[in-house]
């Protein structure tokens, strides 16, 4: 790709020739270096590598004013790039384009840092079986994996039918709380809040009856419901950690949202399906053997800068 060098040095002056509607910005000096690749004047693609060497640079810096604009919230984004311009003497009305970059590039870290306090509040918060809220959400999963068989009550073995390991629900999210059941992501016209497993049985419907239907194997069979909240633990490990910044900085516009998690955890969910299936492993016993190599290999795929995760809506039948 040619791309066209722009250095700004601690004063902040710029010399901006353009190639093939390409830019390369390159800022260093004052204890901060940004780099960021922009791609025609219409979309920027901010490589994840960009990302980390601006995020970087921003928590080694001994500014205040760098330190304080990587938490500010959404709103206050813009003013907070106009004060890290303003201390950098980079002068407003001449340097649109790199206003327009990093506006962009502290969405998105500021984004994934509020994100990841959000999920997290989730994970703390317990299921609650009193709240109707939470138990209407749950009776709306099962209609929608098992939309032709009526439950029978709300403590059921039937619950087994799509992999809960007892008679209630409730006690198999106890590791990962809410998180494991509610999003508060609205992501539908009635503004009803959804949760992963509701999300995936709903946007991804053929392919979250076709997994469950995998699921209940004779021989190759597992735990819809238990390894659903497994990968949500999964996924909540890879955004603690920052595996997830690679994909989030690419497929998120601006700011990544709960959505998006849901979306990562839709493509988990589907992949360990076919995963599961390649390995063929002789029994359930194996799942923590298989479940370990599908992590290595999702780090590994998550690792691809300019990659993102995507949901294939296929449905594939079993190969015994």
């Amino acid at each position: 790709m040619c791309c066209t060098a722009v250095s700004l040095g601690a004063k902040g002056t710029p010399a901006m020739p353009r190639t093939g509607g390409c830019y390369l910005f390159i800022w260093h000096g004052g204890g901060m270096n940004v780099s960021v690749l922009v791609i025609s004047d219409s979309f920027l693609f901010v490589c994840f590598v960009v990302f980390s060497v601006a995020e970087k640079s921003m928590e080694s810096s001994k500014s205040q004013i760098l330190h304080s604009a990587m938490e500010v919230g959404q709103t206050s984004v813009e003013k907070a790039v106009e004060h890290v311009m303003e201390c950098k003497k980079i002068d407003l009305c001449t340097n649109t384009k790199f206003r327009e970059v990093l506006v962009t590039c502290l969405l998105q870290i500021t984004g994934y840092r509020q994100l990841l306090k959000g999920v997290e509040a989730k994970r703390k918060q317990a299921y609650d079986s009193h709240n109707l809220a939470n138990e209407e959400i749950l009776f709306q999963l099962w209609s929608l994996l098992m939309p032709t068989v009526p439950l029978s009550a709300r403590i059921s073995k039937q619950w087994g039918d799509i992999g809960f390991q007892g008679n209630d629900p409730q006690t198999d999210f106890r590791g990962m709380g809410m998180l494991g059941l509610l999003n508060l992501q609205p992501t539908f016209t009635n503004r009803r809040p959804c949760f992963a497993f509701r999300y995936f049985a709903s946007q991804h419907q053929n392919v979250a009856r076709s997994v469950l239907s995998h699921s209940l194997h004779p021989q190759y069979g597992f735990s819809f419901a238990i390894v659903g909240i497994d990968l949500t633990e999964m996924v909540y490990t890879f955004l603690r950690k920052g595996t997830l910044k690679c994909h989030m900085y690419n497929v998120a516009p601006a700011a990544p949202s709960l959505r998006d998690v849901n979306e990562v955890f839709c493509i988990l969910f589907s992949d360990f399906d076919k995963f599961w299936r390649e390995a063929k492993p002789r029994d359930i016993m194996e799942f923590a053997a298989v479940r370990e190599n599908f992590r290595v290999h999702m780090e590994k795929c998550l690792e691809n800068p300019v990659q993102g995760l995507v949901m294939h809506d296929t449905i594939t039948q079993f190969e015994s």
